[in-house]
């Protein structure tokens, strides 16, 4: 993989969290049934966590291309983040009727340069359809059940 492609997806993913942390608590506590309200304190400090964690499961697939687990975290990042425009935000801004922040960095960002590299991948023959679904699913359950623990995290050490 060309490393300025990591770049993108690095850009990609840092946008769309920081339009998330910008809006998302506010929003979040219109008190939607899908949307449990979040505090700033534990968005801010679960997205710094999840994009950090972004950032370093790059890194170390870029260092270690051979390394299986890396390639499959990598892949599964990009496949989760793809998975994420379509749920929750794009479902919820179609359902509530009131746009989901994330959404443009997602449609714009997220989905053309995680499906592009995925592609690339794909047709160099570093990856397999069933490599990209399979680590799409084990990343994306890992990431959803590390919210709440993160979100508790957040809330509990960060104090502005």
């Amino acid at each position: 993989m060309k490393s300025y492609y990591a770049i993108f997806f690095c850009l990609a993913i840092t946008l769309h969290n920081l339009e998330e942390a910008l809006w998302l608590p506010q929003w979040s506590q219109i008190g939607f049934f899908i949307q449990k309200p979040v505090t700033p304190n534990e968005f801010h400090f679960a997205v710094l966590i999840i994009t950090s964690l972004a950032y370093l499961i790059t890194f170390l697939y870029l260092s270690f291309p051979d390394a299986n687990l890396l390639k499959w975290a990598f892949i599964g990042f990009l496949g989760s983040m793809i998975f994420n425009a379509i749920f929750p935000h794009l479902i919820a801004t179609i359902f509530l009727k009131t746009y989901a922040p994330g959404l443009v960095t997602a449609l714009l960002l997220n989905i053309p340069i995680n499906t592009v590299i995925l592609y690339k991948l794909q047709t160099s023959k570093h990856i397999t359809i069933k490599e990209v679904l399979i680590s799409t699913i084990v990343v994306g359950i890992l990431l959803i059940a590390m919210i709440p623990l993160l979100f508790t995290l957040g809330n509990n050490i960060i104090n502005y």
